[in-house]
């Protein structure tokens, strides 16, 4: 079986308020092939998002000029629990709920040249907006605490949204990871930041490559992804989760630098298998109604 995609790029990303580069600052790693046809990996790491948007504009598009089609990689939930656009009271109108989600941040956060941005604010004010209180999102720090948007984790027990979504839940039954929910917006090993910083740029980008998809809303549908699937397709963007594999620093790297290297090999090397197919389905034990609401707005991660 061909290879679904010739160049892979995953982006560990960062909400950090100030540029920022080393640890925990954003790395984008770049597995492409050379003049010799040999896959090679790079990593860049650049202070800000608006930075790496650019810089994500320019290397795509160096690579699909050349007629390369890439597997773009985020690490961070491109997707909300099911229920989160009606909750918000997002106008649907022809639209899948992730959709809405998707314009509704990219409508409002707006990332500065020097990295700030009102993500805090704009998490209180659609807490507002679900429950005139501090529920969903949580973990503002104490300068950012008002009425509807706490430091701790608010009460999930029958709320009306849940506190993870389904991926999350299935890598946590399966003992494959423990990620942390999207409405945890600090403290260790939270993602919520990250989601709510990074999406905007994913839909910005979307909007600039006509013929990018983002996985699982716009492709395939639960099964493995064909090559029928890919007709036309240039770039698929899609969620990772680059605990999966647990890659050993080479001596002065980073923490950060080793996961997109170790995630591009690992999703290479499953495509050179012919493997990387499967990857693309959502879990087998899902029903029917679960998987439609991965394709609907929770979205799922690649290769769980």
């Amino acid at each position: 079986m061909a290879r679904l995609f010739d160049a892979y790029i995953m982006v560990d990303w960062s909400a950090a308020s100030k540029p920022a580069t080393g640890a925990n600052s954003i790395w984008i790693g770049i597995l492409a092939r050379d003049a010799r046809l040999r896959l090679q990996f790079r990593a860049v790491n650049i202070e800000t998002r608006l930075k790496a948007r650019a810089f994500l504009e320019d290397i795509v598009g160096k690579l699909t000029n050349r007629g390369d089609r890439i597997l773009l990689g985020f690490d961070f939930s491109l997707g909300y629990p099911a229920g989160t656009a009606e909750a918000l009271g997002l106008s649907l109108d022809g639209k899948a709920p992730w959709q809405a989600m998707h314009e509704h941040l990219a409508s409002k956060l707006k990332d500065k040249a020097d990295n700030s941005n009102a993500r805090y604010a704009i998490a209180a004010g659609m807490n507002y907006a679900i429950s005139k209180g501090p529920f969903p999102f949580w973990g503002a720090p104490a300068r950012d605490v008002v009425s509807t948007l706490g430091s701790t984790k608010p009460d999930f027990t029958d709320a009306p949204l849940p506190e993870y979504r389904l991926a999350e839940l299935h890598l946590r039954d399966s003992k494959k990871g423990q990620p942390k929910s999207c409405w945890q917006l600090a403290y260790t090993g939270s993602v919520g930041s990250q989601s709510l910083t990074g999406i905007p740029h994913v839909h910005a980008l979307r909007q600039a490559w006509p013929e990018s998809r983002i996985w699982p809303f716009e492709l395939g549908d639960g099964g493995p992804l064909t090559e029928d699937d890919l007709a036309g397709v240039k770039v698929v963007m899609a969620e990772i989760y680059p605990s999966l594999i647990k890659p050993k620093p080479e001596s002065g790297e980073v923490a950060d630098a080793a996961q997109v290297r170790g995630i591009a090999h690992y999703y290479a090397s499953l495509d050179e298998k012919g493997a990387l197919s499967d990857a693309f389905s959502t879990a087998k034990v899902l029903d029917t109604a679960q998987k439609a609401k991965i394709q609907a707005e929770e979205g799922w991660i690649l290769g769980i």
